[in-house]
């Protein structure tokens, strides 16, 4: 019988940052896997990883960064006056483009891009912007905020390359940490990003001072192949489980520690649970906290999401298109279905919460209470409760 999992507890994003480098560091591991709910911390985590470095370096960074924020590092220029040459400016001051200018990253860009969009770019060196088009015909066109966040992503993923390649520009990159990649893409396209990711990651932890290697570009740019010190070790965290198994997956084979990390009941206390035998704990673990939630009557909006989810996830197991296949057939079925799918819906802000109103909260657990008669789950040990069966919260 396995020993049973150890649940860490953490008072401060600066104590669980200060784990994940100890893992990669003393722990000899090569990547952190960290599956997280949105609204748990994992964007400022990321920036805490980040600050740790600083600090430990005497201000001087040791980790190149994706997150919420490198999306601000962008910005457009709409063109209000004249309509017509809408252009994605770019912050030049920022240390991630550093020596961008030499790097010729346009044809990596074009290629990653080209796997998960159907437009086409221009990088004004000049003037540090970017411009878009569907053809020559059709140019400064704007893109959506999913496209503009692919594209940042596939921007990303170009600089790491030439990372790996042992570049002078970014010789004091230790670490990569990348925090939720994607946000609005289909189940393909997050399997084809989960996938070239994890091979960039794969090449990132396996460079020698044998693979810097020539880049084109002037005598004495800042592109020169150095020697690569070491090996460049990587955090993941996402909210995505499509994403985060393919991920999981395809990094079995080498060093790393995959966690679910949580803050109960949104508190100060953030938890680290390891999850390497079990990767897909993390949905079960999100239904014991809706569990949890129920029986106390705390629910707040936003619930309604996670439980809709998991019902997605439920379904697609058993094989079905449709999370209504989870309660088809009980009483009120059709009222639940229509109730998931509004609720789910709204612009519920996780970070500001909204409790649910009474009627909402009744409605909630009779969904869940139908859904915990169906199917069965043997609730693991969260919370510091020990396992059990599901029991269905009482109504009131």
């Amino acid at each position: 019988m396995s020993e049973k999992p150890k649940i860490h507890r953490f008072t401060s994003l600066r104590g669980l940052a200060t784990r994940l480098r100890d893992d990669l560091n003393s722990g000899n591991q090569e990547f952190v896997l960290l599956y997280a709910y949105n609204g748990t911390g994992k964007t400022r985590l990321s920036m805490e990883f980040k600050d740790a470095g600083k600090r430990k370096n005497k201000g001087q960074p040791d980790t190149l960064y994706f997150n919420a924020f490198t999306e601000d590092l962008f910005s457009w220029d709409n063109d209000l006056e004249e309509d017509k040459e809408r252009r994605l400016h770019i912050n030049a001051d920022s240390k991630f483009f550093k020596g961008l200018k030499d790097l010729a990253l346009d044809e990596r860009i074009g290629y990653y891009l080209g796997r998960y969009a159907d437009f086409l770019f221009d990088i004004d060196y000049d003037q540090w912007s970017i411009s878009f088009r569907k053809s020559d015909d059709e140019r400064h066109i704007k893109v959506s905020r999913g496209e503009e966040n692919i594209f940042i992503w596939c921007l990303f993923i170009a600089i790491c390359e030439r990372v790996i390649d042992g570049l002078e520009a970014y010789a004091w990159v230790k670490y990569l940490y990348i925090d939720d990649p994607i946000t609005s893409l289909d189940d393909n396209n997050a399997i084809a990003v989960a996938s070239d990711l994890a091979k960039l990651l794969r090449k990132a932890k396996s460079r020698t001072r044998q693979d810097a290697v020539a880049v084109d570009g002037p005598a004495g740019a800042e592109n020169a192949p150095r020697s690569v010190p070491a090996p460049i070790k990587a955090v993941v965290s996402s909210h995505h489980s499509l994403f985060f198994n393919v991920v999981c997956n395809e990094l079995k084979k080498d060093a790393h520690k995959k966690y679910l990390l949580q803050r109960p009941e949104r508190g100060t206390v953030y938890t680290l649970r390891a999850t390497d035998d079990t990767p897909f704990f993390h949905h079960v673990s999100m239904l014991a906290e809706l569990q949890k939630a129920a029986q106390s009557g705390k629910l707040y909006t936003y619930h309604f999401n996670m439980l809709r989810s998991i019902l997605e996830k439920t379904a697609t197991f058993f094989g079905r298109d449709d999370f209504s296949t989870c309660i088809h057939g009980l009483d009120d079925a059709d009222l639940f279905s229509r109730a998931l799918n509004l609720l789910s819906h709204g612009k519920y802000d996780i970070y500001q919460p909204s409790e649910m109103v009474d009627d909402n909260k009744k409605l909630f657990k009779e969904i869940l209470q139908a859904f915990l008669g169906r199917y069965e789950f043997a609730l693991p040990e969260m919370f510091g409760q020990p396992a059990h069966r599901a029991a269905v919260p009482q109504m009131p």
